[in-house]
C-alpha cells in the first residue's frame, strides 16, 4: 500500500550553509528527485483526487475515476470550489466578506489588484512608509498587541515568532513564505498570490524589516502555475518601484525576493521540508530543536509564515494592533479567511471573524448543503485534523475551541461530507493520502499510514476483524506519540475523532 519512492530516504545532497538555493528549473540529483511527484512534465489538465473531491465524487463520477487512475496522483489543485477538479480551467470562486473590515480578502471582494498601480489604489505599501518611519520595534509591538496567530494550521502567535528571530545575532537571515498550499479544501493563498501579489510582496518585507532579514523566498507549489507566474511579475514591478532592492526607502535597509517553484510534494508545507526542499536537498521532515528561527535555511535564522499571516500584516502596520485584537474573540483575533467545497450550495471565499459557529458557516455563508443533503461531518483545515460531527456544529471557530473537541483552524478549508461518504471510505482515502505523502523520515508514519489504509480496505471488502481494529487504535497512537511532525500527529488526530465520534459506523465494518 505504501508506494512512494520517496518512502525510503536516500542519501542527502549536501549544501553549505549561505549558498544559493538550489535552482527549480535545474536539475535535481536522482535521491532528491525521486522524493517528488511532479519533477518532470506539466500536470495541467490532470484531474485531481484530493479530499474535498473525494467528498464530491458523485457529483462526477467519471472524473474522480479519471483521478484515481493517474500516475502520479495529483493532490489538490485549488480548485475545491469546482470539485472534482480537473486542471486550472474553471471560473474563479465567489469571494465575499463577512467580516467588520476585509483585512484578507477586501481586494479579491472588490475585483482583485494585480498590479502595483492597482494595489497603490486601495493603499497598498502605505503600512511600508509607515513602518519606515517609526522602525522595526512598531512592527514587533503592532503583531504582538494584534493577538495575530499563525494561518498555516499551527496556530502559533505571530509576534512571538517574529521577536525570536529579531532577538537573533546581526547577519544574514532569511524571511520565508510558505505557499505550498497542499491542504485539501484550501484555495486561499492561490487566490491570494494571483490576484493580490504585492500584498504578500509588503507583509514580506514588513517582515525582513522587523527582524532584519536581507533576503526572501516565496516557496510556490508547482501545481499553481498562475501564481508562480504572477507573483514573478509582482515582484519585478516592486524592484522597479524601489521596494525591493537597497537602501529601500532611502533607509539602511536592503532586501530582495524570489519565487522558489516546489516540484510536488505535500510535506513541504511542512517549515522543515519546505527549507530542505530550498536548499536543493531531499527535503524529509527534521526533528527540532534548534527550531528555524534559530537555525532555518542555510543554517541562518529564518522566519516562515504562510502567504494568508503575511497578507495580515500591511494592515495591522496600518490600522494598529488593537484595531486588529478588537475583531474575533477569545485568544483567537481577527479574521479569517474560509475557502468551501464544492458541496456548499455557495462554495467560494469568505472571510469571517473568529467566533462564528461552524453552524453559521455551513448554514449561512455556505447556504447548505448541495440538494439538500444532510451534513455528516465537517473538516476544516485539511484531512490531517480532526472531523466535527453534527452535534459538535455549534462550537465557534477559534482555535482552542476547535482543539477542545479534537479538531482544528488548520489552514481553513471547509470540506463537508454528506450521506454519499461512508466513514470507511474517507479513512481509507485519507490513510492512502497519508502514506503517499509521508517523507518516510520516522516508522510509524512510513509504516503506520500505510498499515491503516489496508485495515480499512480490508474493511470496505468485508475481509477485516475485530483484531485489526485493535491493531489499528494501537498504530493510531504510535503516529499521536512518535510521529516527527504535524503529518503523522495530523493522521492520528483525525483517526481518533472518526473514531470518538462514529464508533457505530466503525466497528460494523469488522467481523
Amino acid at each position: 500500500m505504501f508506494n512512494r519512492p520517496h518512502s525510503q530516504p536516500g542519501k542527502t545532497a549536501l549544501v553549505d550553509r549561505g549558498v544559493e538555493a538550489h535552482s527549480a528549473e535545474a536539475t535535481l540529483p536522482p535521491d532528491v528527485e525521486s522524493f517528488y511527484h511532479l519533477s518532470h512534465g506539466d500536470h495541467t489538465g490532470k484531474a485531481c483526487q484530493g479530499t474535498a473531491c473525494f467528498a464530491a465524487r458523485h457529483l462526477n463520477p467519471g472524473r474522480w475515476a479519471e483521478a484515481c487512475e493517474q500516475n502520479p496522483r495529483v493532490y489538490c489543485l485549488g480548485e475545491c470550489f469546482a470539485a472534482p477538479a480537473k486542471g486550472q480551467t474553471n471560473p474563479r470562486p465567489p469571494v465575499k466578506v463577512f467580516s467588520k473590515h476585509g483585512i484578507v480578502l477586501g481586494r479579491l471582494a472588490a475585483g482583485g489588484a494585480r498590479s502595483i498601480v492597482a494595489y497603490e489604489s486601495h493603499r497598498g505599501y502605505t503600512a511600508l512608509r509607515k513602518a519606515l518611519q517609526t522602525g522595526p520595534e512598531s512592527i514587533l509591538s503592532a503583531l504582538e498587541i494584534s493577538g495575530l496567530r499563525g494561518r498555516g494550521g499551527a496556530g502559533f502567535p505571530t509576534g512571538r515568532k517574529w521577536r525570536a528571530v529579531a532577538s537573533q545575532p546581526p547577519g544574514d537571515k532569511y524571511v520565508v513564505a510558505n505557499a505550498d498550499e497542499g491542504d485539501a479544501g484550501a484555495y486561499i493563498d492561490r487566490y491570494l498570490m494571483e490576484d493580490d501579489p504585492h500584498a504578500l510582496i509588503e507583509g514580506m518585507i514588513l517582515a525582513a524589516y522587523a527582524v532584519g532579514a536581507n533576503k526572501g523566498y516565496i516557496y510556490v507549489r508547482r501545481e499553481y502555475p498562475l501564481a508562480d507566474s504572477v507573483m514573478r511579475g509582482a515582484i519585478a514591478e516592486a524592484r522597479a518601484a524601489g521596494w525591493l532592492g537597497s537602501r529601500i526607502g532611502g533607509k539602511d535597509f536592503s532586501f530582495d525576493l524570489e519565487v522558489y517553484t516546489g516540484h510536488g510534494s505535500y510535506v513541504c508545507g511542512e517549515e522543515t521540508s519546505l527549507l530542505r526542499s530550498i536548499e536543493g536537498q531531499r527535503p524529509e521532515v527534521m526533528a527540532r530543536p534548534p527550531y528555524p528561527t534559530e537555525r532555518g535555511l542555510f543554517g541562518r535564522p529564518t522566519l516562515l509564515n504562510n502567504v494568508e499571516t503575511l497578507v495580515n500584516v500591511p494592515w495591522i502596520v496600518e490600522h494598529g494592533g488593537e484595531a486588529y485584537a478588537a475583531m474575533g474573540f477569545s485568544k483567537s483575533r481577527g479574521t479569517k479567511a474560509l475557502s468551501l467545497n464544492s458541496l456548499f450550495n455557495r462554495p467560494g471565499l469568505y472571510e469571517v471573524e473568529f467566533g462564528m459557529p461552524v453552524r453559521r458557516i455551513v448554514e449561512e455563508v455556505g447556504g447548505g448543503l448541495r440538494g439538500g443533503g444532510k451534513i455528516k461531518g465537517v473538516l476544516i483545515g485539511g484531512p490531517i485534523i480532526g472531523m466535527i460531527p453534527p452535534e459538535h456544529i455549534d462550537t465557534p471557530l477559534g482555535f482552542d475551541e476547535l482543539a477542545s473537541i479534537g479538531a482544528g483552524v488548520g489552514h481553513g478549508g471547509v470540506i463537508a461530507f454528506d450521506e454519499h461518504t461512508a466513514i470507511a471510505d474517507l479513512v481509507e482515502h485519507v490513510f492512502s493520502f497519508g502514506a503517499y505523502e509521508s517523507c518516510g523520515k520516522c516508522t510509524p508514519c512510513r509504516s503506520g499510514s500505510g498499515r491503516v489504509e489496508e485495515i480499512f480496505a480490508n474493511a470496505r471488502a468485508g475481509d477485516a476483524w475485530k483484531k485489526d481494529l485493535l491493531e489499528c487504535r494501537d498504530l493510531v497512537t504510535a503516529l499521536k506519540l512518535a510521529s516527527l511532525c504535524g503529518h503523522g500527529t495530523g493522521l492520528a488526530r483525525f483517526a481518533e475523532s472518526i473514531l470518538r465520534y462514529y464508533p457505530k459506523e466503525v466497528e460494523a465494518c469488522f467481523k
